[in-house]
Formats: structure tokens, C-alpha cells, sequence
């Protein structure tokens, strides 16, 4: 697979990361090129891309070239998306006009994603389309499921102010194909974007990799919201930690029933984050920012797909429905300021 044009579909805290460290790392070996938007866009135009990190002897700053329009790029080899699951339906007809035959996407998500049920066999429902995540099919039909290699990310990262990204701590990304297949297009990518400085790691099982981070994301994402608690609160509450430990149970369930395996328990979970110090969820940041928040893809298909595999997730439910009910009081809030 030859990878010379490479566009990063959603430039914000990941996939402004990702095209940072494509830029600075690959040099003049890659064309790396990044959509996103308004001041956010005007600032990577005008100083590039700037990537904070703790214990960095200095940020890393890069060059790419940004527009809003992907219409104005040439096709792509590949193409990156750190667009959120309730953004990508939007998206479909910009990431369709930048493939060609050939052209593979990453789609860096937390949650279920649109593609979930591509290939996969033994959970008994392959190619299953998720109106819920693609409502009128246009991913599925403009995109393809066949394209996609999933990305599952473990980087805290935020962007502080327009072009500047805060890095909390060194990450990992899980990639691989659906059908769970090392092809060769996995071995390039996961080569070239290693050698571009990204902690890359293949597998042939990210169905468990999308499971497991899912189990913290359906809890700590929307209690973070609906508390304005960043992690270090969440879990110095007793109170919310059971909140947090029922979430996960019950998103653990429904990913068994669906075939997941899990390499760890719901209370090693817990521990391992009574670790974080005071950061913010994503959901959490969208809401201080007056942003839609990411809820369907996370604790809405826990509750979706437990109804498909007939598994009981009551609590998740009761999360669900507060912060459906949050994101649109926000909205309306949002709304009436504007006029």
C-alpha cells in the first residue's frame, strides 16, 4: 500500500494529535492535510498545529495544510477521522469525495461505532446497519464498511485554545479490520504512523479493544456531564463510583452476549482509574463548550444493543435518559442566547 496523501478528517484534540505527529514525523515523506473549522482552522492557517505535552521539552509544532471544504483536497490514500459518532453522518458526503479505489479510513471513536456489526460473523448479526448511528444509511453507502480500519484511542487530549492541543500523558491506539483480519494495509499504516511517533498496536480483535474502553466511556462520560465532576471527583465520591461500577457491569454484559471478551474485571477498572488526577471526559468538555454531546454512541447502544441481545441494563437507561435530557436543556440554552 503506498500512503503519500493523507488527510485528518475532524482536526480537534485527537485528530489534530494525529496530524501533528504525521506532519513532523514523516516530513516531506507524507502530504498531510487537515479539515476542520472556524477559529479552530483560522489558527492552524495562520501558526499550525501545536501539540502540548507534559515533560516535552518543548510543544511540537506542524505544518499542514486546512480547509473547510474537503472538496478542495485531492483524493486521498488515507484518510483519519477524529470526528465524534454523532458527527460522522453529517460527514459522509466530505469523506466520500476524498476516496478513491484504494483509499482505507481510520475512524478514531469511542463507543459502538457505525461499521460495528461488519463482518462480524459469530455475534450472529453481520452486516447489521445501526440507524441509531447512521440514520439514513449514507456511511455505510457512501463511505463502506469494507474501507474502514477501527481505532481505539487511550490519549487524554483537549484543545486549550484554537490550534493548541494539551496532551495528558503518552497514548495508545489500537487498529484493525473488522473482520479481525493483520492485512497488509493494516501492517503499512500501522508501520508509517509508528514511524510518524504514534503508539500504534494491531490486533485482530478490536471488537474487545471497542468493549473494553466502552465500559469507562458509558459511565464516566455522561456522569461527568451530568455532575461537571472531572475524574479525580468522580472517584473520590463512593456514591458515584457504585454508579460508575453498575454502568460497567451492565455495558460488560451486553458486550459478552455480543461475543467481547474482556481481559480485566469492572473493580480492576475502578482502581486503575482512581488513578486520574483532575481530567476532563470529552462529553464533559463538550458541555462546558455548548457543544452537542456524543451520547448515542456510548450509553445509548449499551441500551440499544442490550434490547438486541436481551440483556437487562437498567441503570444505563437511567443515565441515558438524564443526559438526553441535559444535552437538550443545553441546547435550548444555546439557542435562546443566540437570539
Amino acid at each position: 500500500m503506498t500512503i503519500r496523501n493523507i488527510c485528518i478528517y475532524g482536526a480537534g484534540a485527537l485528530g489534530g494529535t494525529f496530524a501533528a505527529r504525521i506532519a513532523s514525523g514523516l516530513g516531506t515523506e507524507a502530504n498531510v492535510s487537515v479539515v476542520a473549522r472556524g477559529a479552530h482552522l483560522a489558527a492552524i492557517r495562520e501558526k499550525g498545529l501545536t501539540v502540548e505535552r507534559e515533560g516535552d521539552a518543548a510543544p511540537l509544532n506542524a505544518r499542514v495544510a486546512a480547509t473547510s471544504d474537503p472538496s478542495e483536497l485531492p483524493k486521498q490514500d488515507l484518510v483519519i477521522t477524529g470526528l465524534k459518532g454523532h458527527q460522522l453522518a453529517d460527514a459522509a458526503e466530505g469523506l466520500a469525495s476524498l476516496l478513491k479505489d484504494g483509499t482505507r479510513v481510520i475512524m478514531i471513536l469511542n463507543g459502538i461505532p457505525w461499521w460495528y456489526f461488519h463482518g462480524d460473523a459469530p455475534s450472529g448479526h453481520a452486516e447489521r446497519q445501526l440507524s441509531e448511528l447512521d440514520p439514513q444509511g449514507k456511511l455505510w453507502r457512501l463511505v463502506g464498511p469494507e474501507r474502514v480500519i477501527g481505532c481505539v484511542a487511550y490519549q487524554g487530549a483537549e484543545v486549550i485554545e484554537p490550534g493548541i492541543i494539551r496532551l495528558n500523558g503518552d497514548g495508545r491506539f489500537f487498529l484493525g479490520e473488522p473482520s479481525g483480519e493483520l492485512s497488509h494495509d493494516l501492517a503499512s499504516i500501522s508501520e508509517l504512523l509508528g514511524r510518524a511517533g504514534l503508539n500504534i498496536l494491531p490486533t485482530q480483535r478490536i471488537r474487545d479493544a471497542i468493549w473494553t474502553k466502552l465500559m469507562g466511556n458509558a459511565a464516566y462520560n455522561p456522569i461527568s456531564a451530568l455532575t461537571r465532576g472531572r475524574m479525580d471527583s468522580i472517584m473520590n465520591n463512593p456514591l458515584l463510583v457504585a454508579q460508575v461500577g453498575k454502568v460497567m457491569t451492565e455495558t460488560r454484559a451486553v458486550g459478552e452476549a455480543l461475543g467481547a471478551v474482556f481481559s480485566g474485571s469492572v473493580d480492576e477498572q475502578l482502581n486503575r482509574s482512581s488513578g486520574f488526577g483532575p481530567v476532563r471526559t470529552s462529553m464533559l468538555q463538550d458541555l462546558l463548550a455548548g457543544k452537542a454531546l456524543e451520547i448515542m454512541s456510548l450509553t445509548g447502544m449499551v441500551v440499544a444493543l442490550g434490547k438486541l441481545a436481551g440483556v437487562p441494563t437498567p441503570t444505563c437507561e437511567t443515565v441515558l435518559a438524564l443526559t438526553v435530557q441535559l444535552d437538550r436543556e443545553t441546547q435550548i440554552e444555546r439557542e435562546s442566547l443566540r437570539n
